[in-house]
């Protein structure tokens, strides 16, 4: 049981210390190390563990690890996955609070900050295009996922709104095509 607590915390560690941009840019490592590598999850377990993170309060990575860790060692997993994550965040920001003000207007560091951000971005989209292709290749899937894009990226609402709708339309859709079935 420790060796398990320990390489959830040292993997969930090493997603959380080499991953810029948050949860989103986490998703392919989280994937690669808990589908491929350490085989803790299948691959159709890791859409549903994006989905439950991302609709439950918290962040999308610490959410992750908190689940994958609970499903491969229970409550301790839970825990140490989710302290392997949100430690090196922790640590750096306490860090940056210190030396921030001191370097800010230094070119060179803006410049780092924008490549970095253009990295986040490539991450955020393979993590998109992962979750498409696993998609269901149906009309409804695609004019929730459609409307759901409009929704918050236009219509500015809340996106926790949209996840329950868009929950609630594909209830009522499957509901209706069992109901047609028999």
């Amino acid at each position: 049981m420790k060796n398990k607590l320990l390489k959830l915390f040292l993997t969930f560690l090493r997603i959380g210390l080499f991953t810029f941009g948050g949860g989103y840019a986490m998703i392919p490592l989280i994937q690669r190390e808990a589908v491929e590598k350490n085989k803790w999850i299948s691959d159709d377990d890791i859409l549903e563990v994006i989905a439950i993170a991302e609709s439950t309060p918290g962040p999308i990575a610490i959410n992750s690890a908190t689940f994958i860790g609970y499903k491969v060692a229970g409550v301790f997993g839970s825990f140490f996955a989710t302290l392997g994550v949100v430690l090196p965040s922790f640590i750096i920001i306490l860090l940056i609070s210190f030396v921030l003000r001191e370097f800010a207007d230094i070119k060179a560091v803006q410049y780092a900050f924008n490549g970095i951000r253009a990295g986040v971005l490539a991450l955020v989209i393979k993590a998109w295009w992962t979750m498409y292709k696993k998609m269901p290749k149906i009309g409804l899937a695609y004019f929730i996922a459609i409307i759901a894009f409009l929704a918050t990226a236009i219509f500015d609402i809340n996106v926790l709104i949209v996840i329950v709708c868009a929950g609630v339309i594909g209830l009522v859709a499957s509901l209706i095509a069992e109901r047609r079935a028999k």
